[in-house]
């Protein structure tokens, strides 16, 4: 067994070398935005006069190649920060859920009510990317995800009430964890959605085929039911 001291030095330089990676990431975003202003800048002076179709066409992909990675590098760094929420108490799930739909996604609910301590703008985000997340196979197979059906329930069976959302037909529900994946922009979204939903005090688990969140419900509301 390794000494407890080496243990906890390990653990320090690991926590250090994360706040140092995180202080790059946001170094290099800051400077990612500083040249797609240059680029920028350089499409409108060419709009100005005819230019090749094919100039415009590389500068264009290089605008928005360079706005997809700073974009990315924003998401790594607030997943390497502590997540701060900003709680609103009998704020509305269902109402959250069906803000978070983009994609044409339907909701079935069950007739409950959903009231709890969330940041609304934070939860809605995180559910939104969860939903782009796991669908996203069947959004490029089929164009779009008007055919996928989220679904909430409220539980009280344990004591603690609890809304479970519940994304089904999830392409390798089974076979990854979807939200440890890291894998391009939606395994970063996945990642930080997880987090988020932790920091609430819920959790989220993965199934065969079936993508699962409970988050705590305010227990005050059956007290008034």
């Amino acid at each position: 067994m390794k000494p407890l001291i080496s243990e906890l030095r390990e653990a320090t330089e690991l926590s250090d070398l994360g706040r140092a990676s995180v202080q790059i990431v946001h170094d290099l975003k800051n400077q990612l935005n500083g040249l797609k202003l240059y680029a920028t800048f350089l499409r409108k002076r060419m709009e100005k006069a005819p230019r090749p179709a094919d100039e415009l066409e590389t500068i264009n992909k290089l605008i928005a190649g360079l706005e997809r990675a700073a974009t990315d590098m924003t998401v790594m760094v607030r997943y390497g920060r502590a997540i701060e929420l900003r709680r609103s108490p009998g704020a509305d799930l269902a109402g959250i859920l069906h803000r978070s739909i983009e994609n044409g996604a339907t909701i079935q609910t069950e007739d409950a009510i959903y009231a709890g301590a969330f940041d609304a703008i934070a939860l809605t985000e995180a559910l939104q990317n969860i939903t782009s997340g796991v669908y996203a196979g069947k959004e490029q197979a089929t164009g779009n995800g008007g055919d996928s059906v989220i679904h909430l329930r409220r539980d009280d069976s344990a004591g603690e009430p609890v809304a479970v959302i519940e994304w089904r037909e999830v392409k390798n529900g089974a076979s990854e964890d979807l939200f440890q994946s890291f894998a391009g922009s939606n395994g970063l979204r996945m990642a930080l959605a997880a987090k988020v939903i932790k920091a609430h005090g819920g959790d989220v688990t993965g199934e065969a085929h079936i993508i699962r969140v409970r988050l705590p419900l305010e227990k005050a509301e059956i007290e008034g039911e």
